[in-house]
């Protein structure tokens, strides 16, 4: 039990110097970044829920909030190697599952779109990316390493490997991502409206084309 904790405690670290360059020492993970503190105290709060202890789980999800800016209620389900880089204004829901090497921006919300005691928040897969400020909502299904554009709302499930852009989020078929790493090109993302007028304004000169030569 010790050296799983350990070893859980020792990844959650890790991961931060693997996904953020800014990071230099152990001692400034553990001081100051709070997506780390977030999530520590999280996997306190997730036993305690799966224990079915009363309010203790929620105090300490609240406490959390307060200290770091990010809201995950107790009942959601985080798999190994998650990070949050910066992590002010992200916001978990209660029936949330989260796969292993998964990473969200600041402002994300992972909400739903129920009142009714059901799976209403959404199932990320594994290596899936979430950009700065991205809504994810209702129970849906992100498929493993799929990536969602910074600022996209994305209320319908997403294939693996596939990116979403945009209101509402459409998957895109550029691989705008570092096959290498996982990491999401945010500098590289298509605007899919644009390359939809774009190929309406290419078939409109095609039938203009096509009338002239007729005439």
């Amino acid at each position: 039990m010790f050296t799983k904790i350990l070893q859980t405690l020792k990844e959650d670290i890790g991961i931060v110097y693997k996904k953020d360059p800014a990071a230099r020492n152990v001692l400034e993970v553990i001081f100051c970044y709070p997506g780390f503190h977030a999530l520590l105290l999280h996997r306190i709060a997730h036993k305690l829920w799966v224990w079915k202890i009363p309010v203790i789980p929620r105090m300490i999800s609240t406490f959390s909030r307060f200290l770091t800016g990010i809201d995950i209620h107790p009942g959601a389900t985080i798999g190994r190697r998650f990070f949050i880089d910066h992590g002010m204004g992200v916001v978990i829901g209660e029936t949330t599952e989260i796969g292993d090497d998964v990473l969200l921006y600041q402002g994300v919300t992972l909400g739903g779109t129920s009142s009714k005691h059901e799976k209403r928040h959404p199932t990320l897969g594994r290596g899936v990316v979430v950009g700065a400020g991205a809504k994810v909502l209702g129970n849906i299904t992100l498929g493993n390493h799929s990536k969602v554009g910074a600022g996209s709302v994305v209320i319908d499930n997403v294939p693996e490997h596939a990116t979403v852009v945009g209101i509402p989020g459409r998957v895109v078929v550029q691989k705008v991502f570092d096959e290498e790493n996982g990491a999401l090109m945010h500098n590289r993302i298509p605007d899919p409206i644009a390359c939809e007028l774009n190929r309406l304004k290419y078939e409109v000169q095609e039938l203009r084309e096509a009338l002239n030569n007729k005439q």
